[in-house]
């Protein structure tokens, strides 16, 4: 007989939702996604366990690779664009690769998901220092495969995230949001993309906050390149020191836009030229500061 995995099996809660009002739907797949959130929750510490790992890379250099197809790969996509913007993280701390390229990122008829020998070609900018994160729900997917052993081969960390328990891909680290059957048979995009999409996110930003790519809780990397963005900035530096919004807008324009520049300038009172040279070596604000001999209480 067959194994059907457990993101593949039938759900006995939603045989009749065809015939089901609009309201107990909605409710239904809504439900399905606070179990899938708590299933991601469940995974916690294999994902620190992984951030940590993850880390001691970083510090050599290290960068992070995403592999992913269908569903799972657009949401690691998504993660890893986002990380700029965010966190101000330079170009390839975070890339993901999903098989086909663009074209087929945004047209699901252009499936290369099978394709391990794609995956393995796809991994080969990865380096012994990186880390390279399989994203597959079914815990199957050859393209990642493919990737995961190209990794391996050059010595660089492997992470597998998956929602099934028992997936034949090797990786040094294997983290697993036990979702079950989705709502809507072996529709993954669902749960199990829910509990992705949250593991992917505590992932990275784990990784930022613990890299000093935020001061307490704010974004104080982040990349102010729209009007709305460079509002937030002033906004940031308002928060931290207490400043007015528009003297919080006037020691950003001094510092040349540069957030984590104006903050610690703010916050210890010393010159731009020293708290620029506090932020070398890519410190983040807390790391400055202390450098700075400044006691702070955020």
């Amino acid at each position: 007989m067959t194994h059907i995995r457990a993101t593949e099996q039938r759900n006995p809660s939603t045989v009749d939702i065809d015939r089901w009002p609009s309201d107990r739907v909605v409710e239904a797949l809504l439900a399905a996604d606070t179990a899938a959130l708590a299933a991601a929750t469940a995974a916690a510490p294999l994902l620190a366990a992984a951030v940590d790992r993850t880390l001691e890379r970083l510090g050599r250099g290290g960068r992070v690779h995403y592999f992913g197809a269908g569903a799972s790969g657009r949401l690691a996509v998504l993660d890893a664009t986002e990380a700029t913007p965010t966190f101000g993280t330079p170009p390839g701390f975070f890339t993901a690769h999903f098989p086909g390229g663009a074209p087929a990122l945004i047209d699901s008829t252009l499936d290369y998901e099978d394709a391990q020998p794609v995956g393995y070609d796809d991994a080969g900018g990865v380096r012994a220092a990186d880390v390279a994160v399989g994203v597959t729900a079914s815990g199957t997917t050859r393209y990642v495969a493919g990737a995961l052993a190209r990794a391996r081969e050059v010595g660089a960390l492997t992470v597998l995230i998956t929602c099934v328990p028992d997936s034949p891909l090797d990786a040094d680290l294997t983290v697993v949001a036990r979702t079950g059957p989705e709502a809507i048979t072996g529709s993954t995009r669902l749960g199990a993309g829910t509990a992705t999409k949250a593991l992917l996110n505590a992932f990275s930003t784990a990784l930022m906050v613990r890299s000093g790519r935020t001061y307490s809780n704010l974004m104080v990397h982040l990349v102010a390149t729209n009007a709305k963005l460079t509002d937030r900035a002033a906004g940031i530096i308002a928060m931290a020191t207490g400043l007015e919004a528009e003297q919080a807008a006037a020691v950003l324009a001094r510092s040349g836009g540069d957030l984590p520049l104006a903050l610690v300038h703010t916050l210890s009172g010393r010159p731009l030229d020293e708290c620029r040279r506090a932020l070398g070596g890519g410190r983040g604000v807390r790391a400055a500061l202390e450098s700075l001999a400044v006691v702070d209480g955020a």
